[in-house]
């Protein structure tokens, strides 16, 4: 689909967007006294959680409507714009009815392409803005598909958040980052705005400031961040919200670098060290080639003697080696084990093309038949 897309916020080179504010609207004063600390800090877009979508009912589900009305509030009394969740028909027309500036799909919404749909025929006949955050697990296609349906609808300023992935067993963050799906998509929308919810990825106070500041080294456009005047009493995710001054320091912290330059010196310098890695990786490719027929040959001796393809206890061994290999060599154990799996599902791949193969006898035989 060749979409238009622009930007949602106007920012010159070099200067984030910057969007905060709490999880949840709790109460009109907490909203207020939140909205009016940031908008000294003169950030872009207040957000705020109306509805929240909850793992399990009984927890605080968000306020509901009445909580527009203190956005409404927000735009009165400090000029700042104002941005809150819709998963639903519903929602967007509340939304638009109380003159929300920014409308997003949390991360739910966008791995059921049944309720973007939904939102998406809401949408029809608006130009509102729209961020859409990645789905829950880790498929570029989905958060594809996302964007496409809101660009269907007629909407032509889109944005992306990226707040990270679920993902199985013990991780110093809530949901990873797994960057290179948020460069891949930016690879497939060229020009999308895209800006960084540090505070999913992390889930903790503690680690949000390099997060955000992985995201700006990423090329990223902004961060969106939960920010409460009294986090560790906040009615949903207090662990990883921060006051508006933590939040001020946060950002002045920041180190925004330049895409590129026209250092003489750099460029020749990086040049060649660009060239070398390419040789590098060509070399690399040239080897996994090599593995591959290894591997081929592998899938025939175990074909010719009935042997199932997949040897558990050898590649356990061989990825416990290796990962012990890979840190003497400054590697971490994710990266080992990642590019391991990779290659050993492509030797799986290609051992099962030859394992059902038919012999070129019987092929003959059936012909001559």
């Amino acid at each position: 689909m060749d979409m238009k897309i622009n930007p949602v916020f106007d920012k010159p080179a070099g200067q984030p967007v910057v969007i905060a504010g709490p999880c949840s609207a709790e109460s009109e004063e907490q909203v207020l006294k939140t909205a009016r600390a940031l908008a000294k800090q003169k950030i872009d877009c207040f957000r705020s959680g109306i509805w929240k979508p909850r793992t399990r009912p009984g927890s605080f589900e968000g306020v509901g409507v009445i909580g527009l009305k203190w956005l409404q509030k927000v735009k009165q009394e400090t000029g700042l714009k104002v941005t809150t969740e819709v998963a639903n028909r519903e929602h967007v027309f509340e939304a638009l009815k109380h003159g929300i500036d920014v409308l997003w799909l949390g991360a739910r919404t966008t791995v059921n392409p049944f309720s973007v749909q939904e939102v998406a025929d809401a949408l029809k006949g608006t130009d509102i803005p729209v961020l859409i955050k990645n789905p829950i697990n880790p498929d570029v296609k989905l958060w594809m598909g996302a964007i496409e349906r809101i660009a269907k609808a007629g909407i032509t300023k889109i944005g992306v958040i990226h707040r990270g992935f679920s993902s199985f067993g013990n991780s110093n963050y809530r949901n990873e980052p797994m960057w290179q799906l948020a460069i891949e998509l930016k690879r497939l929308v060229p020009g999308i705005q895209m800006v960084c919810d540090n505070s999913h990825i992390c889930g903790r106070r503690d680690t949000l400031a390099p997060v955000a500041q992985q995201a700006m080294d990423l090329q990223m456009d902004g961060l969106m961040t939960e920010v409460h005047p009294d986090p560790d009493n906040a009615w949903s995710d207090a662990a990883q919200q921060i006051t508006p001054a933590v939040f001020g320091k946060l950002v002045k912290g920041l180190k925004i670098r330049s895409e590129s330059t026209n250092d003489v010196e750099f460029l020749e310098h990086i040049d060649d060290l660009r060239s070398k890695i390419d040789n590098l990786d060509n070399e690399l490719l040239d080897l996994y080639g090599k593995r591959m027929q290894l591997a081929e040959s592998i899938g025939q001796y175990k074909k010719k003697n009935n042997i199932a393809i997949l040897q558990s206890s050898r590649w356990n061994e061989i990825l416990e080696q290796s990962m012990a290999k890979g840190r003497e060599r400054g590697l971490s154990d994710g990266f080992v084990t990642q590019v391991l799996t990779a290659i050993h599902q492509e030797s799986i791949n290609h051992q099962t093309k030859v394992m059902n193969a038919k012999s070129t006898a019987k092929k003959t035989k059936k012909a001559k038949a």
